[in-house]
């Protein structure tokens, strides 16, 4: 596979990265006088404290809020229509958004939505979406990011389930990329082992599915090994220690550079094969889906010979200096993940049955199928099918 030279880059995004940034929040230029604070269902903003130092940050810099702590994980639809009537209702004109992936998600589609007409599955590309363009600019968004996973902090995309058709779609605009994100790893020190985990490989894989994608190119590829062995490195250690604040510090770096990678190269039909999981088995962290199917979908490709050098250079990055084929990269990927205590995963423990494979296979390409094009060779339903087969146990 040939690494392009030439990329198309555009990320309007200031990006304060590093310990105790949040502090510096009040420093800044901020979109509006008055925020949509926008946090999840739990607890965790609240007990970890980063809620009250947000409103502080708010106050020292003159800033009014109205909050609405309605997120989940896998967003559905109507919270977000929820959110955006919540933000006309309370008269704010820009959105802070504080939380992990699902939140920042979320912060896309209501931004959106609060500003323009109808049903967010009106603007919807992909499955039962209308497809429309939207009639007006979204309201402005402050990112401060909690999770190290997603990379949505510094995107302008945001994946909302709809319960009512079975289905998880991607939604963004260019011109709802975020004017600020705040990536403060400080945040970050009470995520759950498992979940820093889970959030962890989603990022890993971010970059990974860069790597292979047809769409690679020299500025990406260059980001995507640097974030991949970062996380290959500093994962465990978070995972085993969640004060651990370098190495929180070199995961949530992974993770931002992968929003980056994301916007210069697609990612894969891996993520939309987990999307699919996800919709129909709303349980499912979208982490965890990716750990699930990952061994068998790369192994898809190195069996093809589809980009045998692709996968040397990230089994180099994560930690095999004498790798010289492609099956390298799958022995320190489940090396990662034993390390990490998620080699384990089932599916059936989130409910999945053998005779879904097709259905889910279908899901995919419905939902995302625009990822498929980026795969490195052919995937057919039948080939998608056969890697939730392999998967399954």
């Amino acid at each position: 596979m040939d690494t392009r030279m030439n990329f198309d880059f555009f990320n309007p995004t200031r990006i304060l990265f590093g310990s105790g940034m949040l502090d510096r929040l009040h420093e800044q230029k901020l979109p509006g006088r008055k925020a949509l604070l926008l946090i999840s269902n739990g607890k965790s903003t609240r007990m970890n404290g980063s809620l009250d130092r947000t409103v502080e940050q708010l106050r020292k810099a003159g800033v009014e809020y109205a909050l609405f702590a309605g997120i989940m994980e896998n967003p559905y639809k109507d919270v977000i229509m929820e959110g955006a009537a919540f933000a006309r209702d309370n008269g704010c004109d820009f959105i802070v958004a504080l939380g992990g992936g699902a939140v920042l998600d979320s912060s896309v589609a209501i931004a959106a939505m609060a500003t323009n007409p109808g049903d967010l599955w009106d603007y919807v590309c992909g499955g039962t979406g209308k497809g429309r363009p939207l009639r007006n600019p979204g309201l402005p968004i402050v990112t401060i990011a909690t999770t190290a996973g997603t990379g949505s902090e510094i995107n302008c995309w945001g994946v909302i389930s709809n319960p009512d058709t079975k289905e998880k779609i991607g939604f963004g605009a260019i011109e709802l990329n975020p004017v600020l994100a705040v990536v403060d790893p400080e945040l970050m020190k009470t995520v759950p082992p498992r979940y820093t985990a889970f959030q962890g490989f989603d990022a890993l894989f971010h970059n990974t599915e860069v790597m292979i994608s047809n769409g690679v190119n020299i500025l990406s590829e260059t980001l995507a090994l640097s974030a991949i062995g970062h996380i290959a490195a500093y994962l465990p250690r978070a995972v085993k220690d969640g004060n651990d604040l370098e190495a929180r510090e070199h995961v949530a770096y992974g993770s931002t550079i992968a929003g980056i990678t994301m916007q210069l190269t697609s990612t894969t039909a891996e993520h939309s094969m987990e999307h699919s999981m996800s919709a129909y088995h709303h349980n499912l962290p979208h982490g965890a889906g990716l750990i699930l199917i990952s061994k068998a979908f790369y192994e898809f490709f190195i069996e093809r010979r589809a980009c045998d050098g692709q996968f040397v250079k990230m089994a180099r990055a994560m930690g095999i200096a004498d790798a010289d084929k492609p099956e390298d990269f799958i022995a320190a990927l489940v090396r990662l993940q034993k390390e990490c205590g998620v080699a384990d995963l089932k599916m059936s423990d989130y409910g999945f049955t053998p005779e879904e494979s097709m259905t889910l296979a279908r899901g995919a390409r419905s939902m995302q199928g625009g990822l498929f094009a980026a795969n490195p060779c052919e995937m057919t339903d039948e080939d998608c099918a056969a890697i939730f087969d392999k998967s399954y146990r």
